[in-house]
């Protein structure tokens, strides 16, 4: 990925208000980037299914009051006026449309006077973590959801009202808008098994042989798991409000289901704290291991240098211009005719007892010689010499 690319995306992460200051509550604003509308309605009875897809909100005409649970799924949001037909249609107020079209909303259910309004972020691992806001009107007869991109997880309850298996075509809306967030909470359940397994193949690959690279890794892995949270989160509170507070929007044989996703929620929220805190730690086991491995490259370095300090002593000696005809006492070694091997002795001298030196005392790898000593005293390794 260039450089431009990931500033890009950066940038996209950031919350956009396109409503300009001052504008007067509910102005519709689209992004000019984003997808077309394309609407897709379903009319659901007990024993009958309904499907179609338009762009134009003509199509409603066809499915509103004449099917006991009408499901329509708006698919893109760059047009603010198609936005603002299908919200006249449903009688919504200005004011959740506009947060419809704000993408960056917070996890949060609101109520108004003939319906709920959910928010909830769907998750996808592509290159990296992609989330996607989805906003859910819950009607007395309708189901209504906005998203910002072509299919998605409800293909799954899509799937399972044209199988027609289980109690979903007979059920209101309040179990479809269920059947929907629940698809979006299990979807973050493979997303952390994928990040599960990332963040051990790492932790191998960061105590065998640290690399820069890994750095990268985990701060994208930690910055992920950041965003997982902020979905989850205040959406796990938005569901304890659906299920504890009374509405007769929401049947009681519905809480319990809203309840099994609440108890998602925490589990999700558990995985995430759980690898959050082996992300901190890899970056620790990270940067003790390249102490470590700094510690042993100045341990070789220091040792080379302590061996050839002698070595250079001696050979500065020998390299002193001195005249033996002035004075015997001016190096008698150059006249002599074993001087050259006698230095060359004296450096490998010296070098051994060095090298014997570090090894005793354990600077060279294993235990120095004392603590060896001390152990076969007290734990009694070595065998007694003789006796029975």
């Amino acid at each position: 990925m260039s450089r431009k690319s990931r500033a890009r995306r950066r940038r996209s992460d950031l919350p956009i208000k396109r409503t300009p200051p001052g504008a007067a509550p509910g102005t519709l604003v689209a992004d000019p980037s984003a997808l077309k509308p394309l609407i897709r309605a379903c009319g659901i009875g007990p024993d009958t299914l309904h499907e179609a897809q338009s762009e134009k909100t003509e199509l409603l005409d066809d499915f509103l009051g004449k099917y006991p649970l009408v499901w329509v799924n708006v698919e893109g949001l760059g047009d603010a006026e198609v936005i603002a037909a299908v919200g006249r249609r449903f009688g919504l107020h200005p004011l959740s449309l506009e947060d419809v079209l704000h993408t960056h909303q917070r996890p949060k259910v609101e109520r108004y006077e003939d319906y709920l309004y959910l928010v909830a972020r769907e998750a996808r691992l592509n290159h990296g973590l992609e989330t996607e806001q989805n906003s859910i009107f819950i009607g007395r007869d309708f189901v209504l959801t906005f998203q910002e991109s072509r299919g998605g997880r409800d293909e799954t309850v899509r799937e399972r009202l044209r199988k027609g298996a289980g109690v979903l075509r007979s059920r209101g809306p309040d179990y479809l808008a269920y059947c929907l967030l629940d698809v979006i909470i299990d979807g973050y359940f493979p997303i952390l098994e994928e990040f599960g397994e990332r963040l051990e193949a790492l932790e191998g690959e960061v105590v065998a042989k640290p690399q820069r690279a890994q750095v990268q890794a985990i701060h994208a892995a930690r910055r992920n798991l950041l965003a997982i949270r902020r979905s989850i989160w205040p959406l796990r509170e938005a569901l304890g409000i659906l299920q504890r507070e009374p509405s007769d929007l929401v049947a009681p044989e519905t809480r319990i289901y809203l309840r099994d996703c609440y108890d998602h929620t925490i589990q999700i929220l558990d995985f995430v704290e759980t690898y959050r805190e082996v992300a901190t730690g890899l970056m620790d086991v990270y940067l003790s291991s390249m102490s470590n491995r700094l510690n042993e490259i100045m341990k070789v370095l220091t040792i080379i240098a302590t061996i050839f300090i002698p070595l250079s002593f001696i050979a500065g000696i020998y390299g002193m211009n001195f005249d033996t005809e002035v004075s015997p006492w001016n190096m008698p070694e150059l006249k002599w005719r074993f001087g050259y091997p006698f230095a060359l002795s004296i450096m490998a001298v010296l070098t051994l007892s060095l090298l014997w030196y570090f090894r005793r005392n354990g600077w060279l790898g294993g235990e120095p010689a004392r603590r060896r000593g001390r152990t076969n005293d007290s734990g009694g390794e070595n065998p007694p010499a003789g006796g029975s």
